[in-house]
């Protein structure tokens, strides 16, 4: 066994060391063409990321921290667009209550006794971490189905930190890392230009 495992596993059976999201090595698929991967961290806003940094001649793209956030920034014009958000947890506050307390701090009113907290819906997260979405309960669902019209696509019948018909967003939590922080990510339509699978929220302790 070697002599770093052997301290790692000595620290944990004494509490020493919180269990964490391990972070990647590399990024989980290949690069876009026209891009590479970077890594970045922010200690500050607790985040480590893999995102790609792209060439495509008419067009540049790169990402950054802004605030709380990791953004996207686009070489021909507008401001960096959020992809990330990270939201700190209150003391004694576990991952679940902090996600309805978010939720319903961003959301009308009307909505948020409508809207429950349900696991994220897609393909299975990595080791260590979970995926949440808000849906409509089955009374406010039945009467969405009621009033759909067949061949739309509808908005978002929780709001913009809920469900989304048409595109991929969801909160995460890493309750593994011993970060006091959760995600929301908006993966959007297309295969992101960062590594949604290798997000690591950085403990502080």
């Amino acid at each position: 066994m070697r002599r770093d495992l052997r301290l790692s596993l000595a620290a944990l059976s004494l509490g020493l060391v919180p269990l964490a999201v391990a972070p990647a090595a590399e990024p989980s698929r290949k690069a876009e063409k026209g891009c590479a991967w970077e890594k970045l961290v922010d200690a500050k806003v607790g985040l480590e990321a893999w995102v790609q940094r792209c060439d495509f001649g008419f067009r540049k793209i790169d990402f950054l921290f802004t605030g709380t956030q990791l953004a996207t920034r686009f070489s021909d014009g507008g401001g960096p667009e959020p992809v990330v958000d990270v939201f700190p947890l209150e003391p004694g506050e576990t991952p679940e209550a902090g996600l309805r307390r978010i939720f319903a701090s961003r959301t009308e009113k009307s909505l948020v006794p409508r809207c429950v907290l349900k696991r994220h819906r897609g393909p299975k997260p990595p080791a260590g971490v979970k995926r949440y979405t808000f849906a409509p309960d089955p009374a406010f669902q039945k009467e969405l189905n009621a009033k759909a019209v067949p061949g739309d696509v509808p908005a978002p019948p929780c709001g913009d930190w809920g469900i989304d018909p048409d595109s991929i967003r969801y909160f995460e939590t890493q309750p593994a890392g011993g970060a006091r922080r959760v995600l929301f990510v908006r993966a959007g339509q297309d295969v992101p230009l960062f590594d949604e699978n290798s997000l690591r929220l950085l403990s502080e302790r």
